[in-house]
């Protein structure tokens, strides 16, 4: 499986770079979790990433990729969730 270096930005793992897997398309996942287990014994705290372009070139397109932090700790929603059928129902 291929994998790329990738930047994090802020959070816990900011200024580090990590080897991240690439999906089918040659691009990292949307959203990077990382749990971080509690020093004490209780339970794991989960840090979530978003994908972000590195550097954009003067076509728009994005030269590498970075990991922004998500303080809220929620994931962004895909362009699928968005979808009616994927809703959930109120019954």
């Amino acid at each position: 499986m291929r994998s790329e270096e990738t930047a994090f930005r802020g959070g816990p793992l900011d200024g580090r770079t990590l080897s991240v897997p690439l999906g089918p398309t040659g691009r990292p996942p949307r959203s990077y979790q990382v749990p971080v287990p509690d020093p004490e014994g209780g339970p794991t705290s989960v840090h979530v990433y978003r994908l972000e372009p590195a550097a954009v070139n003067r076509l728009g397109l994005p030269r590498g990729w970075a990991y922004v932090y998500e303080p809220e700790g929620l994931p962004a929603k895909g362009p699928l969730e968005r979808l009616p059928w994927r809703r959930k129902r109120d019954s």
